[in-house]
């Protein structure tokens, strides 16, 4: 699973930007944001390494805000409110992942996060 999630209180790292790949880039499958055409392998690992941090900065944001809605879908004041196993199966999670995922997302819509990772296991 992705690192743990920077806390509210510690600065979100500046990953490199993820620059867009037009169309016709996006569709040859031996092309990967341009990291084909560098010859010089010191370049190559600085930029790979700035995809990938990248790259886990937008997963671990993306997981955080699946987890809000997950909460926001489960919440008992909502009239049209989900079941764990109805957000699983939208999700396609397991239904002890939605359970985790819907208590993640609670606590940080509380911003109740402790210290140690609250990340869905």
């Amino acid at each position: 699973m992705a690192e743990p999630t920077p806390r509210r209180n510690e600065p979100r790292l500046r990953p490199a930007p993820l620059l867009f790949e037009p169309a016709e880039a996006a569709a040859d499958p031996e092309h990967f944001f341009d990291l084909e055409s560098i010859d010089d392998p010191r370049e190559l690992l600085a930029r790979a390494t700035e995809l990938t941090q990248a790259f886990r900065a937008a997963t671990d944001r993306a997981m955080e805000f699946q987890a809000m809605a997950a909460a926001q879908l489960a919440d008992p004041r909502r009239f049209d409110r989900l079941t764990a196993a109805d957000i699983a199966e939208r999700a396609e999670w397991t239904e002890d992942y939605a359970k985790k995922m819907i208590e993640f997302g609670r606590d940080l819509q509380s911003g109740s996060e402790g210290t140690a990772s609250t990340e869905p296991g």
